[in-house]
């Protein structure tokens, strides 16, 4: 199943913060958090569930809220507009009376009463009945009297709900305000939930009620006297204090939402956040975590946002009050702890440079307190990632250039650190001249890389280099250290490449409609290896140091002739291609390092393409000849249908893919003969609700399937559903021994307006059992979030320990504006 795992991987890409926004809770709000939060925890716990990071499951996000426009800005000329049924002036008292369908504008504010009298010597506005209250920030307020003064900073409000622009609502018996920044609601209610169409009065999914809700607009803050949280107008938790910032705050210090983790090491885990809003450009958030077990964990976060960029500081530290509960293993210390940073910053419109650092007390500390750096970014059905990344990099980027250059560390959570290489630097440029030369399209680049590693790095590819452990770095019998059982993925030592390649090609078209494609290329690699002999390094690479400059001339031509036929149902394109390139043997082939070259899958996405190493450290030489076969249709009532078939011919000198590298790249590749197999791929997309594709690699003498992939896709309003299925033929020089078929199912579906239920599993055909699924379910609106996940998933280790089925359990609860918290618990098992 190695081969469907592959296809869901993705590279992470360097997180770029684009804003320093957090919430807060008030203090007296953790208590019934940390309650809903246990929730999950104590299910867990009676189900005997042994679980990895919650952080496995798929979450659930609120619904998108259509964006609103801005208010246009409002005009304080110090003037009021009315306009009424009947307008009466009282010259004695200085009274103006407006009465039937009053309209009321002014200073940015405007009133919709039945009544509205302004007293002039008292400077007081009074409205009656039907009473709709505008200000200039879009906040609604109705009511049956209203008495304020005229600068709205005082009075009272009876009856009255405000709505405010960011589709929050308050609703309050009586409010007064003060001072034009207190304002103090009797018997107040707040939710963040629209009101049911269907009846208005029905209470909102859920609401906090308050004998006093008090909103000072100075703090930006809702205070809550007797409040308690109400789902559905029943009453679920007592708060005698709650507190959290209005809805117009992006960021105010205060508590998080908390959260609860379980894990045997380290027992039952009380995350408390405290965020501190330090200034409008950068914050801090410190998260101790309580355990049962092994006491606090203290960690920070420090966030700054600059003119030209941003960066972040992430610390961590406990001293282990019960360092037994890791015998053995790396944790098996007092103090633990690590640091990570990351930051981008722009030079100018083109070019940016940051870096990422880690540094940790030991590798394993980031699992075993299941912190962010070892939690899975892309979710379920991936592996967790094998290293952290600490680099330095500077990237640059034209209307047709690119630049790159980066310094590499590579912390490696499975221990063996000294089996890892640390790349500084590795550089790389590419351009492509913006006029034509010689008629046609020149264009060149450039890498350079430079890695350094400790110790060579075998892995196992046959029974015995499993069994015996031969290629382990503590191997006892170095003779068996072969080809035969290893390959070195990894050389010892010192490896240095300096690539340079120039490209030209140009297309014209004849006058029989045939396109003929000439191209040439010519690329210089100058290569430098102190290459260390340890055991068994001398059986795949000759030790000691090497220099060599290796040159790799190419010319070559394309031909395609695009064959047209219009129906009244569509449109088919007929197209032959035939490819020719003709460039001297590989020099040094196989006798050189290979550090970046190893991955070649031969399929009808590269048939086509000039060199199909995916590296620099191979190149592909002698004369080949790619030859295939291309058609598509677009029907007029839409989709479109596209097939591709063809196949490789090497025709002299040296076939690049039938000589064994130190990894044995390309040797079951399916191009390592002189006729390679076929390949095919089928793309169909009747309309925009499904997809159909296949990839295929069939062998050339007996038509076996040697690679092959099915995959469908539906996605209609309510639902959606993928199907992948995969067949990979053994390839025993790469370590896999026997053939590979699976099955990987996932869907959704919306049973209800807001319920979602969610899923996926994988079936190992060969194994005939499923070897992982995850199953969730979730209420999804506007205003609340409250989903459930359940995922299993394998974790490997090396040599020949079985892998352990791990299982994952995670609630979550969130309501718009107050906050989201989870909950999960972890057992033994990870490693």
């Amino acid at each position: 199943m190695a081969g469907i795992a592959a296809l869901r991987r993705r590279s992470t890409a360097c997180e770029r913060r684009t804003s320093l926004r957090r919430r807060r809770i008030g203090t007296s709000a953790i208590l019934p958090m940390l309650a809903t939060t246990a929730l999950g925890l104590i299910i867990a716990v009676a189900l005997d569930i042994v679980t990895i990071t919650p952080a496995a499951a798929q979450s659930f996000t609120y619904n998108p809220r259509p964006a609103k426009p801005k208010p246009a800005p409002a005009h304080n000329d110090g003037q009021m507009l009315v306009q009424a049924n009947e307008v009466d002036y009282d010259y004695n008292n200085s009274r103006v009376s407006a009465v039937g369908n009053v309209q009321l504008f002014y200073n940015g504010t405007g009133v919709e009463a039945d009544k509205v009298i302004y007293d002039q010597k008292t400077k007081r506005l009074h409205a009656e009945g039907n009473i709709r209250m505008t200000d200039a920030d879009g906040k609604i307020t109705y009511a049956n009297i209203l008495d304020l003064s005229d600068d709205y900073r005082d009075g009272f409000v009876d009856s009255l709900r405000v709505d405010t622009a960011d589709a929050t609502r308050m609703a309050a018996s009586r409010a007064d305000r003060t001072e034009g920044n207190y304002t103090v609601f009797e018997n107040g209610v707040y939710t963040a939930c629209a009101p049911c169409k269907d009846d208005p009065k029905k209470p909102p999914l859920w609401q906090v009620k308050g004998a006093r809700i008090i909103h000072d607009q100075t703090e930006k803050m809702l205070y809550f006297e007797d409040a308690r949280l109400e789902f559905f107008g029943v009453p679920m938790a007592y708060m005698p204090f709650f507190s959290t910032p209005d809805p117009t705050v992006k960021r105010k210090s205060g508590f998080l939402m908390p959260s609860v983790t379980s894990y045997n090491p380290f027992g039952v885990g009380i995350e408390v956040p405290y965020y501190f809003a330090l200034a409008p450009d950068y914050d801090l958030t410190l998260s101790p975590r309580f355990t049962t077990r092994q006491g606090v964990l203290m960690q920070g976060e420090f966030r700054q946002r600059l003119i030209d960029g941003a960066y972040q500081i992430r610390a961590y530290g406990i001293n282990q009050l019960d360092q037994n509960a890791f015998a053995g293993q790396p944790g098996d210390r007092a103090f633990r702890g690590g640091v990570d940073t990351k930051g981008q910053f722009a030079l100018n419109d083109k070019w940016v440079w940051g870096w990422d650092g880690v540094l940790v007390s030991d590798y394993y500390f980031f699992s075993d307190y299941r912190l962010k750096q070892y939690r899975d970014p892309l979710q379920s059905f991936l592996t967790l990632p094998t290293e952290a990344i600490s680099q330095l990099y500077l990237s640059g980027v034209g209307n047709r250039s690119y630049f790159d250059a980066r310094a590499i560390h590579y912390l490696s959570f499975s221990g063996n650190q000294s089996q890892v290489p640390v790349v500084a630097p590795v550089i790389d440029y590419s351009n492509v001249i913006n006029h034509s030369v010689i008629g046609g399209e020149f264009s060149y680049k450039f890498n350079f890389t430079n890695l350094t590693r400790d110790q060579a790095q075998f892995d196992p590819i046959s029974t015995l280099g499993n069994t015996s452990f031969a290629c382990a770095p503590t191997s006892a019998d170095s003779a068996l250290r072969v080809p035969a059982n290893c390959l070195l993925r990894g050389i010892p030592g010192t490896y240095t490449r300096l690539t340079a390649e120039a490209q030209w090609r140009k297309s014209f078209t004849d006058s029989f409609g045939q396109i003929w494609t000439p191209f040439a290329s010519l690329r210089a690699d100058a290569i430098k290896a102190d290459i260390s002999n340890q055991p068994g390094v001398d059986k795949f690479i000759q030790p000691g140091n090497t220099s060599t400059v290796r040159l790799m001339p190419a010319v070559g031509l394309e031909y395609r002739y695009p064959f047209i036929n219009v129906q009244p149902w569509g449109t088919t394109t007929i197209e032959p291609i035939a490819q020719v390139i003709i460039r001297p043997n590989e020099s040094y082939a196989g006798k050189l390092p290979n550090e970046d070259a190893q991955s070649l899958v031969f399929d009808a996405s590269n048939l086509f393409s000039v060199d199909k190493f995916s590296g620099y450290d191979r190149v592909e030489g002698g004369g080949r000849a790619n030859v295939g076969v291309q058609a598509t249709t677009q029907f007029d009532r839409g989709g479109s249908i596209n097939f591709l078939f063809g196949q490789s011919y090497h025709l002299f000198g040296l076939n690049s893919f039938a000589v064994a590298d130190i990894a044995n790249t390309g040797v079951d590749s399916g191009l390592q003969r002189a006729q390679s197999d076929y390949v095919s791929s089928i793309n169909y997309s009747p309309n925009s609700i499904f997809t159909f594709s296949t990839r295929a690699r069939f062998d050339e003498a007996t038509l076996n399937v040697q690679r092959f992939e099915a995959e469908g896709r539906a996605s209609f309003n309510r639902w959606s559903a993928s199907v992948l299925y995969g067949d990979y033929a053994a390839q025993p020089d790469l370590g896999y021994l026997t053939r590979r078929r699976g099955i990987l199912g996932t869907g959704s579906i919306k049973v209800a307006s807001n319920w979602v239920v969610q899923g996926a599993a994988r079936w190992d055909l060969e194994a005939h059992q499923i070897n992982q699924y995850t199953i969730g379910a979730g209420y999804v609106d506007d205003c609340f979030v409250l989903g459930l996940n359940y995922v299993t998933s394998y974790t490997y280790s090396a040599g020949t320990t079985p892998p352990t089925l791990n299982h994952a359990f995670m609630l979550q609860l969130g309501l718009r504006t107050l906050g989201q918290t989870r909950g999960g618990s972890s057992g033994a098992g990870i490693r």
